[in-house]
């Protein structure tokens, strides 16, 4: 499924060039996960990767929560930003894709701060406790309501939840499958949460900031 462009080529490309870099290690896990793992799209982008990890260190966050792995690029963007003895724990389900994002956390000096967990996240949730200062979101859509539910009360008064694919290439505008009716449902489930405050924002695929009251 191609992704809506929201704003025009060269202009993404001008804003990328503007944006800090990221690091050598990371631009090898882009390019060996558009080389050889299926799906590759569904790694988050250079300049989220960046903003990721600008909220880390915005928040002064020691842990944080990430349901969806992938490939481990948004893990170690956001390690970057924990101190030395901060952690990430990150969730996936897929052994092939997890196995790479180990190799990677392994090379990186900062793959110390993130701890795998390999199996059904909502299963992985129940055996967490908090509080976590940020959690993200960006794994199977179907779960997107299920996933909030489960973290929201383990993220700290003042903490983010971020969720990924929020405007789904547009389909949130003429919802077809059970998948596009199920990112619908979500973002007006946390539009209506008095527990938080939001903004949705236009960056990739859609970004959705939920800051715990």
């Amino acid at each position: 499924m191609a992704q809506l462009t929201l704003v025009p080529r060269d202009i993404e490309a001008y804003a990328e060039a503007h944006t800090e870099h990221v690091s050598p290690l990371l631009e090898e896990l882009r390019e060996l996960t558009y080389a050889e793992v299926a799906s590759p799209h569904m790694q988050v982008g250079r300049m989220e990767g960046t903003f990721l990890r600008l909220l880390v260190a915005l928040l002064q966050a020691r842990r944080v929560l990430e349901i969806g792995t992938f490939t481990g690029y948004s893990a170690l963007c956001m390690a970057e930003a924990l101190p030395e003895d901060g952690e990430i724990i990150t969730c996936d389900l897929n052994p092939s894709v997890a196995e790479v994002a180990r190799r990677f956390f392994a090379r990186s000096p900062h793959g110390h701060k993130v701890h795998l967990r390999l199996g059904p996240a909502l299963e992985t949730l129940r055996t967490l406790k908090g509080p976590f200062d940020l959690a993200f979101i960006d794994a199977d859509k179907g779960n997107y309501a299920a996933y909030y539910d489960a973290v929201l009360p383990l993220v700290r008064p003042g903490g983010l939840v971020v969720a990924d694919n929020v405007l789904w290439s547009g389909r949130v505008l003429q919802p077809e499958s059970a998948q596009d009716h199920a990112i619908v449902a979500f973002n007006q489930k946390v539009a209506e949460d008095p527990r938080v405050e939001k903004v949705m924002l236009t960056v990739r695929d859609g970004l959705l900031l939920a800051r715990k009251r």
